[in-house]
């Protein structure tokens, strides 16, 4: 059996190896197009700003050791231009030398990943504007912060690779901006947990210039002006592009292989296209989401790799299946870790699911213990069934540990109100007696038990001051006086029971204090009482945190720049 490969990185690669593991006799050829094989993708912003000190870090694997261990072809700077499956060949052109020839398979694996979206902006030819996606890519970042010791920099686009290089540049010491579209960073994100990821970066003197339309670019004063569509340019000595990526599927759909979701390779769950003998994997391809069933795009490493597996067994004569793909990521930004898993709010409603979620902010480990950092979760779920849907966590130590456990849970196909019931590992320094996993679990349980009712951030500016409701604040007064939202009159929790006279038993009331957990106290003895009472979800911190980013973004974009 001969296995022609197209694309290594990840999924290629990966495949590559796994087939010679089970047949020590198929002859295997990989096509790269680029000049490395296998390479840390992840890590590239890391190399731009020093983290990483030496580029040979950054190959995983060459040609040479590839061969040296799995006798597979690997052929880089080679890029093949067009599949024949009638004839079962692929067209390929030597980049090095100009050669051009056709290599027949018996079976096609297609990982051509996917390409920096790059539209046809005016001024986009310039040499101080740059997209990161391969090795090269970096290098040539790199040699031009060597050479040319930028002082400033623009960044269109605030996803993971805009926020690793914002970091990276600041860390070198230049003046960064990041400009885009939509109103917040990283849109896996809900906006409200975003906010918390703007305050970080914000923080570290990062600019952001949000709500803002990209419309081209210009030399000038020997560096470049990005041309936005209702507001003054922003100018800087280098620019870099990093508003997303899209799946590199010329190749496929000139060869009539089926399309999916924004021309990605549609494929079965064996990882086969519609042609037969011809796989596909990674980036490029359409998968389909865990959680909602639907049809997905999602681009990262540990799919990929995992797809890549899948292929081979199939293409070796087993019968693996990819079961989908959920979104589990995580981030460094600056001293703080986002990270998510599953769907957010935004995505459940898009998707025709009628969700809820819980907030909550508790310690990364015990109080008691020093050094604790708070961190913020929010768990989604759906209303009816209690099904777990997805989370979101931002803050320092332990955020990494609690996104994989629920995203572990989602793929357990666990309830939300189950993860009361999961026995984690605790010691002081690392976590505490209930888990935050747990006391996520203790929320969604107290609601469907009916011993919680919540209101959300989005009811804050719509609940009535006429005084037809009751608005409580039970924090202490010092709290209440250093900030608190209009309106709320203050009662601390452990006042409240020789001062229930002062409220009206008619009257429903909304509740609030720092985190959520006093104020979830102050509920249940009103509910004690024979009052109708509501609690905040998250908290006041939360709320002044997500007000005070959105103010901020407002000005920022009436303007064109950081508030």
């Amino acid at each position: 059996m001969k296995v022609v490969i197209v694309g290594g990185v990840a999924g290629g690669a990966t495949a590559a190896a796994r087939i010679r593991r089970l047949d020590e006799q198929a002859e295997i050829v990989v096509f790269e197009r680029s000049g490395y094989i296998s390479y840390a993708n992840c890590g590239l912003p890391y190399y731009i700003g020093g983290v990483i000190e030496d580029a040979e870090e950054l190959t995983l694997q060459t040609p040479e050791s590839f061969f040296a261990r799995f006798r597979v072809q690997m052929k880089v700077l080679h890029e093949v231009t067009a599949i024949h499956p009638d004839r079962k060949t692929v067209s390929v052109t030597n980049l090095q030398t100009g050669e051009r020839f056709e290599e027949s398979y018996d079976k096609l694996l297609l990982s051509p990943g996917a390409k920096p979206t790059q539209p046809r902006f005016p001024g986009a030819d310039s040499d101080r504007l740059f997209t990161l996606r391969t090795v090269e890519d970096t290098l040539r970042i790199r040699a031009y912060i060597d050479e040319h010791h930028p002082r400033s920099a623009v960044l269109a686009g605030g996803g993971f690779i805009g926020l690793e290089l914002a970091e990276n540049l600041r860390e070198l010491g230049m003046d960064v901006t990041i400009v885009q579209k939509p109103m917040h960073l990283m849109t896996p994100f809900d906006a409200d947990m975003a906010a918390l990821i703007h305050g970080e970066m914000r923080q570290h003197g990062v600019k952001l210039a949000l709500g803002h339309t990209v419309e081209g670019f210009a030399q000038r004063d020997g560096g470049m002006d990005v041309l936005l569509q209702d507001a003054a340019p922003l100018h800087a000595d280098m620019v870099i592009l990093a508003i997303g990526v899209t799946p590199d599927t010329g190749l496929a759909k000139d060869a009539g292989l089926e399309l999916g979701v924004r021309g990605s390779i549609a494929v079965s769950d064996r990882m086969e296209t519609s042609v037969p003998d011809i796989y596909a994997v990674g980036d490029a391809v359409q998968v389909r989401h865990f959680v909602t069933g639907q049809d997905a795009l999602i681009a990262l490493a540990g799919p990929a790799n995992k797809q890549g597996r899948i292929a081979a067994d199939n293409i070796c004569g087993g019968d693996s299946r990819y079961t989908g793909s959920q979104g589990s990521s995580v981030l460094k930004v600056f001293d703080m870790t986002a990270a998510l898993t599953g769907l957010n709010e935004t995505q459940a409603a898009a998707a025709g699911l009628d969700a809820d979620a819980v907030i909550l902010s508790p310690m990364s480990h015990a109080g008691y213990y020093p050094g604790g950092r708070v961190m913020t979760m929010k768990v989604v779920f759906e209303k009816e069934t209690y099904r777990l849907l997805g989370a979101q966590i931002v803050g320092f130590e332990g955020v990494d540990k609690r996104i994989d456990v629920l995203a572990t849970a989602i793929r357990a196909g666990m309830k939300a109100t189950e993860l009361k019931d999961l026995e984690l590992a605790y010691a002081p320094p690392y976590s505490s007696a209930k888990d935050p996993v747990n006391m996520a679990g203790f929320m969604v349980d107290n609601i469907a038990r009916g011993l919680l009712r919540q209101w959300h951030l989005a009811d804050a500016d719509s609940l009535p001051r006429d005084g037809s409701v009751t608005l409580l604040d039970t924090r202490t007064l010092g709290e209440y006086r250093a900030g608190h939202i209009e309106g709320f009159i203050n009662i601390p929790v452990d006042d409240l029971r020789e001062r229930l006279h002062e409220l009206d038993r008619t009257k429903p009331v909304y509740v609030i204090c720092q985190s959520g957990l006093r104020s979830y106290i102050a509920c249940r003895i009103l509910a004690g009482h024979g009052f109708d009472c509501y609690n905040f979800s998250g908290g006041y911190r939360f709320y002044a945190a997500v007000t005070q980013e959105r103010c901020l973004a407002k000005a920022a974009s009436a303007c064109g720049m950081d508030a």
